[in-house]
């Protein structure tokens, strides 16, 4: 087990979140170990590429809406730049962070002790209740679950929990990611797939919860989507068997 601390690299997909962007860079660079922060902003069409650059960290910007998944690898693809230049140690781990989190946002550090001690490859934060949490009915978190369940005979407590930990061993198991709302589950998988150890940390953080209205229903929808698309291509891949 490792006893000396490592660099982290912190990834923030954004898209729209110049009145949130700001107070979450300031956390994140609270935490002890972060080396760089990158926000890869996804289509916005607010100021946030503007804002997070004014905060001095690294900008990687789409021009049009790509979704999560690209935009975690965008960010990716940035810290393997800054690697390659020196800029951050070649064992930095990868530490994912919403771009909602605000104050709350220091929080998400608990998530690197434990990769940085070797204790975990990959750690996800379970979040406490959300304020102003209303209008899910668990249908894509209960989806999530017993699929990764079936496929790997762990069951998680917060699924599709985005704040996440990543070694670079993790990294390599579990990129390219699996598309959109599916990178979670499909991350999961792969990663155990690949014998590492996952571990859930508790996390005192709150960010905007998706709503009731219709709006939010669409957005459910597409995570069920995505999410039933990563179970299916990895039930596929088991079907067919190694090459």
């Amino acid at each position: 087990m490792r006893t000396a601390p490592v660099s982290v690299a912190v990834v923030i997909p954004a898209r729209n979140e110049a009145a949130r962007i700001a107070e979450t860079i300031h956390g994140v660079r609270a935490i002890a170990g972060v080396a760089a922060v990158v926000v890869v902003d996804d289509g916005s069409t607010d100021g946030t590429a503007a804002i997070a650059a004014r905060e001095g960290v690294e900008v990687v910007r789409h021009a049009r809406h790509h979704g999560k998944a690209d935009a975690m690898m965008s960010g990716l693809g940035r810290v393997n730049g800054l690697r390659r230049v020196g800029r951050l140690d070649s064992g930095a781990s990868v530490l994912f962070a919403d771009a909602d989190l605000e104050s709350s946002a220091p929080a998400v550090g608990a998530l690197v002790g434990p990769v940085a001690r070797g204790e975990a490859d990959l750690t996800i934060a379970t979040l406490p209740q959300q304020v102003g949490s209303a209008g899910g009915h668990g249908l894509v978190v209960g989806l999530a679950r017993r699929g990764i369940e079936e496929l790997t005979g762990w069951s998680p407590v917060q699924p599709l929990s985005g704040m996440r930990c990543l070694s670079p061993a993790a990294v390599a198991a579990a990129t390219p990611f699996a598309r959109g709302w599916g990178v979670e589950v499909g991350m999961t998988i792969d990663v155990l797939d690949a014998g590492l150890t996952i571990l859930e940390v508790p996390c005192d953080l709150q960010h905007r919860v998706t709503g009731a209205d219709w709006r939010s229903q669409v957005h459910r929808a597409a995570q069920y989507r995505d999410v039933a698309l990563a179970l299916g291509v990895r039930r596929l891949r088991r079907r067919l068997g190694p090459n």
